[in-house]
């Protein structure tokens, strides 16, 4: 749980917005709900100095990576970096192939506790892209800190399958998320979205379906959150990511949430608006993503209109999310015994915060692009 810094600012990031971001998530109650991370993206990077270490660009963090790692940990908060398994990065700045020990080592030296390892510049196959994952995993295990290892070669060569034993704890199981509701193009395949930009929908008919690769060390990871960023100009912006409404926003956190999604806010936390504040620092719906058991929610139910979500709890409470994908306002009748849901008796709402009893049937009005999150008990 973090802020990422790429949909935000692109390979525009400097120090001092670093620093008034981890301000901001200390002062906004982000950290406290858990968002105890800062991820520097693509951008960060000065090329390699006369011993090939890599060094970071001195206009944008002239006090250097060791001091700004300092300052974000002062604050009681963790920091992420980024490089590639190529030899430039996906916007084209030093990265990482033939110099996985000498970066790894540095990076630990600096005090990073996270590398974000894309693969832009990278052959296609699936061993090469396991080779290199692999080589930086062992790197990293080399290099004298804790640095966990999220794996971002975007599910094009189905990495729910290798990354864990790789080395990964988290892999990008998408194309990159764009700011909006789905891709105006139905992808005929997952790769489409790269081209067309992937939207939250799309994506979760993709992650949606990958419960059982994901458990206690390894995550399937759906890339960034959106909420809040309202079609801002950028990366999150590109193929037609023009924002999204405040129910699609607080869907993706629910449905994220359900799936057990390491979450990255990329919106602007120094300047959040009173609900984009609500969808993030729930505590319901957090607890629910960062329930100790663990388990991806399982989707029980996916046609047109309604995908219908279970995940089990570590207490024995059932969280159940229904997420209406249709464009108007529907009705349903659920049946929880033919959901596997059986003894709940109590139904609390995580959003409208309302409690109610239930017995077999649940009767539902859900809007238009809603996820309505329910969490049963006896």
């Amino acid at each position: 749980m973090g802020f990422m810094t790429w949909n935000y600012f692109g390979d525009n990031i400097t120090e001092q917005d670093v620093m008034s971001l981890t301000d901001a998530m200390v002062t906004s109650g982000l950290k406290d709900a858990g968002f105890n991370y800062i991820f520097i993206d693509d951008g960060w990077q000065g090329g390699r100095d006369n011993k090939n270490n890599m060094i970071p660009d001195s206009k944008k963090f002239p006090s250097g990576m060791k001091a700004l790692c300092d300052y974000v940990h002062a604050k009681g908060m963790k920091i992420g970096t980024y490089s590639d398994a190529a030899p430039l990065t996906c916007a084209g700045y030093t990265a990482s192939l033939n110099f996985e020990e000498q970066d790894a080592k540095t990076f630990a030296k600096w005090g990073f506790d996270y590398l974000k390892y894309d693969y832009c510049g990278a052959p296609a196959d699936w061993q090469t892209a396991i080779a290199r994952y692999e080589k930086m995993a062992k790197a990293l295990k080399n290099s004298g800190r804790e640095i966990t290892f999220g794996i971002c070669e975007w599910g094009d060569r189905s990495p729910w399958l290798w990354a864990h034993k790789a080395g990964g704890q988290l892999w990008r199981t998408t194309a990159d998320v764009r700011d909006k509701w789905k891709s105006l193009k139905a992808p005929s395949k997952p790769e489409d979205l790269h081209g067309s930009g992937a939207g939250i929908l799309d994506i979760l008919n993709i992650n949606g379906g990958l419960h059982s690769y994901a458990g206690p060390g390894g995550w399937n990871d759906p890339d960034m959150l959106v909420v809040g960023l309202y079609g801002k100009k950028g990366p999150s912006g590109d193929l037609g990511g023009v924002g999204c409404t405040d129910t699609e926003y607080q869907s993706q956190m629910s449905l994220w949430c359900l799936m057990a999604a390491p979450l990255m806010i990329s919106c602007d936390v120094r300047n959040m608006n009173e609900h984009t504040k609500k969808v993030l620092l729930n505590k319901d719906i957090i607890a629910i993503d960062q329930d100790p058991l663990g388990k991806q929610a399982e989707r029980k139910i996916n046609n047109e209109t309604w995908q219908v979500f279970v995940k089990p709890l570590s207490n024995g409470d059932i969280a159940l999310g229904v997420l209406n994908a249709s464009d108007k306002t529907q009705s349903v009748e659920l049946d929880l015994g033919a959901l596997d849901i059986v003894g709940k008796s109590r139904s609390f709402d995580v959003w409208e915060k309302t409690k109610s009893s239930v017995k077999n049937k649940l009767k539902l009005t859900v809007a238009s692009h809603e996820t309505k999150v329910f969490r049963l008990s006896k």
